[in-house]
């Protein structure tokens, strides 16, 4: 693939701007596209092109000459979501979305396309053992369903068209730039908020943004990844003590922790309707990223000590965001 065009859907975004950074290192002719940028050349080496998958416009004159996909855009979680349907509107931009450029860039001629699922299409929490790629997928909700209905229609236009597609699955993302449910807890941790996790014994999966942007460079460049799935993760799975522990030594901070039984933290939860937040604090979700180490021989380029501190370097640069 070396000297080769790769267009990035959601370029603009937390892991697309990682994806880009690290592809144009990489001798590769880089196209990063989102919603609303404007057509120019980037002050970072690559293009910048507009791209709207919900519209009704011809993507194949954007995807001339183009020799690989990375799709990364997508509807991702709406805290507070003013949708009439949601369901139909993720569906509208995940799988809809999704196929509509797989097609067009099947018939541009396109060879390799790499998609960012998410581990929510296998579920929302493991028990005995950590999810593989093998496992039967069970979404719980909008986003996991429709992700997963993004990867059947992927697989059909590969069936149908021989473009190579490979499949990324990873569980959390957190680093430089993170918000959602990461940067509330870091702020809380900075803030010496006294938690009641101290008893809660889980183990989460995560995974570094660079650790991420890595994978998705071996899904493009390895030729054993055509037609493959794979679930990608730091390989160190914390419990949520030991993550909050992690990040106030990060941060420099005292961990401020307390044991408060789990079925209180869920009852209480349940009053306040933050069912699902404690569901993910006290839960655990582990994945099994051999199949992507073994298959690909990737290791992960950043230890999870490594991606907490450039985290924790950031929210201090940035005046805790």
């Amino acid at each position: 693939m070396s000297g080769s065009s790769i267009l990035i859907t959601g370029g603009d975004g937390f892991v697309g701007r990682w994806v880009c950074d690290l592809l144009s290192r990489r001798d590769y002719r880089i196209i990063s596209a989102s919603r609303t940028a404007a057509e120019r050349a980037g002050a970072d080496a690559y293009r910048r092109i507009a791209l709207d998958l919900t519209g009704h416009d011809d993507l194949r004159p954007l995807l001339e000459g183009v020799d690989c996909i990375v799709h990364l855009a997508a509807r991702t979680h709406v805290m507070r979501d003013s949708a009439a349907d949601p369901l139909r509107e993720y569906r509208r931009v995940n799988t809809e979305g999704t196929a509509k450029l797989a097609t067009a860039a099947a018939r541009a001629g396109v060879r390799r396309f790499v998609f960012l699922s998410s581990i929510k299409v296998n579920g929302e929490r493991t028990t005995t053992r950590p999810y593989t790629a093998t496992d039967e997928p069970h979404p719980e909700d909008a986003y996991g369903l429709t992700k997963w209905e993004a990867e059947r229609a992927l697989r059909a236009v590969e069936a149908r068209t021989g473009m190579q597609v490979a499949i990324l699955r990873p569980p959390l993302v957190y680093g430089p730039g993170v918000g959602a449910n990461f940067l509330r807890l870091m702020r809380l941790v900075a803030r010496g908020v006294p938690l009641p996790l101290g008893a809660v014994d889980n183990r989460r999966s995560m995974i570094y943004v660079g650790n991420l942007a890595d994978a998705v460079r071996a899904c493009v460049e390895t030729p054993q990844a055509a037609g493959e799935t794979y679930l990608a993760s730091d390989g160190a799975d914390l419990s949520t003590p030991q993550l909050i522990r992690a990040v106030a030594h990060a941060l420099g901070v005292e961990p401020r922790l307390f044991a408060m039984p789990v079925p209180w933290l869920a009852a209480a939860a349940a009053l306040l309707g933050q069912r699902a937040t404690i569901s993910r604090l006290t839960q655990s979700l582990q994945v099994d990223s051999s199949r992507l180490r073994g298959h690909l021989q990737w290791q992960p380029p950043f230890t999870a000590e490594a991606g907490l501190a450039e985290t924790a370097a950031w929210f201090h640069a940035v005046g805790s965001p």
